[in-house]
């Protein structure tokens, strides 16, 4: 019995072993690589397809590593385009049996198709393994050698992958002096190719790699104008770090970047902005630096008119260039009128712009353009509109009272979300010109119950204690004020003592009952801690010398003046010098969110040698982009 107890439980056990190989064997994984074997071409290239879609998505293929190394022996370009982004993907992960993969690499090297030949010497740079190293030297002397463009400026981008995985072995073997030897090349794309390796090998090390001089400057300019529209801005980046050695020099080198300015690309125009504005400090004729500013008008302008995302970005850097030269586009401002169809944060910045363009001449039309984007039905926008309206106001003088009609206009609209953002911005107005729109506070008096929100309360309770003798009524306004004094917030609260006091400073025999009533319910009363010590203060000043409440409450109060709108000067420095680039659009230095070259992924930013943090102050950081898109085209910190 026992034994056949046994038998029957070994049975189900070899019945379940059976299912559980049956299901392994209908996984995807183990389906593909029966494909990649299989006999059958098409069925094995259509396998290799699939894994990098899988791969793509996230999913682990790594168990199939050996099976698609099998087909890298394939005169399919397609295929082997795929099969060495698997090997770039898992070489890490994987670096023993990547070198089952060496001789394939090495005779792909020596092809006869230059496009075979530049694909195998790329993978190889990219694998980033140690192990491969020894092989790479041979192959990738020969390509920066090569007969081809396309391979010479594939191999010059690789030395900076050797240059990173081990300085020695790049020096040893006079790579970094033949990518050197690259700037002279008769083709521009491998002469923008070497400037890109160079600049990031200057970065990784100590940045003696490679120093401009007047010679390799003018070799670079001349290679600008025919290289495509990546390769321009690698050069043109390669120059922000070059200071001429002469007033001469300068002036030649701006006069020839003026043509970067024509180009589509908006990447480079706004890099070519960037270098004018640099060699600027190096030119003292007043001729050529018009000229010069008349020049980046158009081109800064025209970005404008491509799609919303790289209108977003001109006008980040648009208000970063005004913030250095205030007049460049006081001109030009229709052209930053908002359009009906843009989208909400492209209105944002140009009612930003606006601002900062506007002067005496054309605060007119701005004024009656803000006042119709005040009557839009975006709520955010129509208080961006009116705030601008107010922030005018308070900078130019001259256009004040046009502003105040315009904010009077808006008030009597009487729409809600209107009125509460206009009363505060003429509350800020009223500040900014003390004792000169008295009229305004009557008008505030006429729609006080539409005023609902506790910022606009506090400015028109404030605004009843100040222009109290030009208000009729003005007792029966603050008595009906203090009735719901502990209805209101805190703000509210404050500018009402503010008022009572005030009034009673001003008419003794009409506001003592008044102020009397607000002193006490305020310290009886009120669970706010602030409010009630601010009404001891003003109880005591008043009961101990109404001479010196007077002097406090009553003090003339310096009037506001505009909002320090501007970076600090130190910021907008280093965001000049980052125009185009991630950063410009942030507003925020590339030092803070990006790492250094020379660290690696995985480490702390600051961290030493040893690998222990080092305190730096310089907040969150981001790795760096790559410096090869596999195409030679520089993935540099462009935003357009």
């Amino acid at each position: 019995m026992m034994n056949a107890a046994i038998q029957t439980s070994l049975a189900q056990l070899q019945i379940l072993k059976a299912k559980a190989l049956a299901a392994l064997r209908k996984g995807e994984n183990y389906e593909l690589k029966t494909e990649l074997n299989s006999e059958y071409k098409e069925r094995r290239k259509e396998a290799v397809r699939r894994v990098i879609a899988n791969m793509t998505v996230g999913k682990d293929v790594s168990g199939l590593f050996t099976d698609v190394l099998k087909n890298m022996h394939t005169d399919d370009l397609e295929i082997k385009k795929l099969i060495y982004l698997y090997l770039i993907n898992y070489a890490k992960t994987k670096p023993d049996l990547v070198i089952l993969a060496i001789n394939t690499f090495v005779k792909d090297a020596e092809d006869s198709n230059p496009l075979i030949r530049a694909l195998a010497i790329r993978t190889m740079g990219c694998l980033h393994v140690q192990e491969v190293l020894d092989y790479l030297c041979d192959p990738l002397r020969r390509c920066l050698e090569d007969a081809n463009p396309y391979v010479r400026k594939t191999a010059v981008m690789c030395v900076a992958k050797v240059y990173d995985l081990n300085r020695a072995v790049a020096e040893e073997n006079d790579f970094v002096d033949a990518v050197r030897g690259a700037l002279s090349d008769s083709n521009t794309m491998v002469v923008a190719n070497s400037v890109s390796a160079l600049a990031e090998m200057n970065a990784m090390g100590s940045g003696d790699v490679w120093r401009l001089d007047p010679a390799t400057v003018g070799k670079l300019l001349t290679a600008v104008n025919e290289c495509v529209e990546w390769g321009q801005i690698a050069i043109l980046e390669a120059l922000i770090d070059y200071t001429p050695t002469d007033e001469k020099e300068a002036e030649n080198i701006c006069e020839r970047l003026l043509p970067r300015l024509q180009h589509a690309n908006g990447g480079v125009v706004l890099t070519t902005v960037r270098l004018l504005l640099k060699y600027e400090a190096y030119v003292k004729r007043a001729d050529l630096l018009a000229q010069f500013a008349k020049k980046m008008v158009p081109p800064l302008v025209t970005l404008l008119a491509s799609e919303p995302e790289i209108q977003y970005v001109a006008l980040r850097n648009i208000n970063i260039i005004l913030q250095r030269s205030p007049n460049l586009l006081g001109k030009e401002i229709r052209a930053f009128f908002c359009k009906y169809n843009d989208p909400i944060y492209v209105k944002y910045e140009k009612v930003d712009v606006l601002v900062r363009i506007c002067s005496e001449r054309n605060a007119e039309p701005l004024l009656n353009e803000l006042k119709e984007y005040a009557k839009e039905v975006d709520v955010d926008f129509v208080r961006c509109a009116v705030m601008a309206i107010g922030r005018l106001a308070i900078r130019h003088e001259s256009a004040a009272e046009k502003a105040i009609a315009a904010l009077v206009e808006l008030l009597q609209m009487k729409a809600d979300y209107v009125v509460q953002v206009v009363v505060v911005v003429l509350g800020e107005v009223l500040r900014r010109y003390p004792q000169r729109f008295e009229s305004v506070v009557v008008t505030l008096c006429e729609h006080a119950d539409y005023i609902r929100e506790s910022d606009a309360r506090a400015v028109y309770v404030w605004a009843l204690g100040e222009y109290s003798e030009h208000i009729d009524g003005v007792a029966n306004l603050l008595t009906t004020a203090v009735d719901s004094l502990l209805e209101e917030d805190a703000c509210v609260q404050l500018a009402l003592l503010g008022a009572a006091v005030k009034f009673f400073l001003k008419q003794p025999q009409r506001g003592q009952q008044l102020v009397v009533r607000a002193l006490q319910t305020a310290t009886e009363k009120c669970a706010n801690p602030d409010v009630r010590d601010r009404a001891y203060i003003y109880w005591r000043l008043l009961s101990a010398d109404p001479a010196a409440a007077r002097a406090v409450a009553l003090c003339e109060k310096p009037p506001i003046w505009p909002e320090a709108a501007n970076l600090p000067e130190p910021l907008l420095a280093e965001l000049v010098a980052e125009l185009g680039c991630v950063s410009s659009v942030l507003q925020k230095p590339a030092r803070l969110f990006v790492y250094a070259k020379a660290e690696r992924p995985g480490v702390p930013r600051g961290a030493g040698e040893s690998g222990a943090p080092v305190d730096y102050d310089d907040g969150a950081a981001a790795p760096t982009a790559g410096i090869d898109t596999g195409d030679g085209e520089p993935e540099l910190l462009i935003a357009l």
